[in-house]
């Protein structure tokens, strides 16, 4: 089959390797649709995988053309998306269904081999099912839709709360469209790139630029001088976390999203300010996924739903062959994009 290899940083190649095979408790997956995560970006390009050749993509669905001997059998045939960590099952974590804080995880796309690929074998526990009526290439983002629902979940948005995003990507996105659909009432994303801005502004949510110095007179403005009830960091960077800290009205939540590209460092100003308003600071991980609480199934059913319209996000769809080429596109971010999927069986999905 043809998979997209990851030799060390930046020798991304595309190639001919062996089909898996489904072990007992796996089945086959024949990948539809893999997104290209924000995380993709440096782990390809700058800070590599731990072990090489790697596969990586960890955001997919597909096809299940085979199960093993310990899987039921008429799941072949379904479509699924993929919970991609994959737990010890054996420390207080996991024994409490908090996988996302397993102390010896495994994971599809980073850690053992993804789904930039035509193939993929799974474990079946780790399967979420696509139910008719949900469009392939929706599916494709259930992951970072699953990440989102989690981080809206820890701010306990209320009816009628004011909500400050900052980070225009793929996940600030989202939250955005499930802010709105769940009640909130502004939402105001906040980015540095004008093409997102634009973007924001036409998906019907406000949009300032948080480089210009105005933009927290703007948020009191909008909020009666009072702040925002709930910011979310989606960017992890030092003055977005400041941001949130100064946009956050008093007893405010801040909730800590981001992946963070360096340090981040606080101003004895901003660290008063948690203090001084209260604030309820919240870190979040990942996703919640199992019996307990999943934020998988909740994420398919608001695609279903209504609650989520990820058509507009969708903005450049790539072959397998053409994965490089999708790698070097966001590496030069001279092209506007949100979500970059590539299909490795067809381009129209």
């Amino acid at each position: 089959m043809k998979a997209l290899n990851l030799y060390g940083i930046g020798d991304l190649r595309c190639e001919d390797v062996p089909m898996p095979e489904p072990a007992e408790d796996e089945v086959l997956l024949k990948v539809l649709a893999a997104g290209i995560c924000g995380s993709d970006v440096p782990r390809v390009l700058k800070e590599g995988v731990r072990n090489y050749p790697t596969i990586p993509g960890h955001e997919f669905v597909g096809e299940i053309v085979a199960a093993g001997t310990g899987v039921e059998q008429d799941l072949v045939g379904k479509k699924a998306a993929v919970f991609p960590l994959l737990p010890c099952f054996t420390c207080t974590s996991c024994l409490n269904e908090n996988y996302a804080a397993c102390v010896d995880y495994d994971y599809y796309g980073s850690r053992r081999d993804g789904a930039f690929a035509e193939y993929i074998a799974v474990r079946a526990w780790n399967l979420v099912p696509i139910p008719d009526g949900v469009k392939t290439s929706w599916a494709a983002m259930a992951e970072p839709c699953a990440v989102a629902v989690h981080a809206l979940g820890k701010a306990g948005l209320e009816a009628g709360d004011t909500v400050c995003i900052f980070g225009a990507g793929t996940i600030g996105l989202i939250l955005a469209q499930l802010a709105r659909a769940n009640g909130a009432g502004e939402v105001i994303l906040l980015d540095v790139d004008e093409r997102k801005l634009t973007f924001v502004r036409e998906q019907g949510f406000h949009a300032l630029d948080s480089m210009d110095d105005g933009y927290i007179d703007t948020i009191l403005h909008l909020t009666s001088g009072n702040g925002a009830d709930v910011c979310i960091d989606a960017a992890g960077a030092s003055a977005t976390v400041a941001g949130c800290l100064k946009a956050a009205a008093a007893f405010g939540t801040v909730v800590l999203l981001g992946n963070p590209a360096g340090d981040i460092s606080l101003s004895q100003k901003d660290y008063w300010d948690i203090l001084r308003k209260e604030l309820k600071l919240l870190g979040t991980w990942n996703s919640d996924y199992g019996t307990r609480k999943n934020d998988w199934s909740t994420a398919i059913d608001h695609m279903k739903d209504g609650k989520l319209e990820l058509d507009p996000l969708i903005t450049h769809i790539f072959s397998l062959e053409e994965g490089k080429k999708a790698f070097d596109m966001l590496r030069r971010q001279d092209e506007f994009s949100v979500k970059v999927l590539l299909a490795p069986h067809r381009k129209d999905i």
